[in-house]
């Protein structure tokens, strides 16, 4: 198994989606989207890598 990582990503970056397009192995598992900017983090339920959003704001939630 890979190992587990962290990255930052910012409302720029959305919607985000795992593996992301500019990863080295962006075909190692299916795509998921990720609802990151309802909490403010995610976790890719594949290859566990998390993910945060780094200029959060709670009010962008609901856009």
């Amino acid at each position: 198994m890979s190992k587990q990582k962290l990255i930052e990503v910012t409302y720029d970056d959305l919607p985000l989606s795992c593996p992301r397009p500019e990863d080295t192995q962006w075909n190692s598992h299916p795509k998921v989207m990720l609802p990151i900017e309802e909490t403010g983090a995610a976790k890719c339920p594949y290859c566990g890598t998390d993910y945060v959003l780094k200029d959060w704001d709670p009010s962008h939630s609901h856009h």
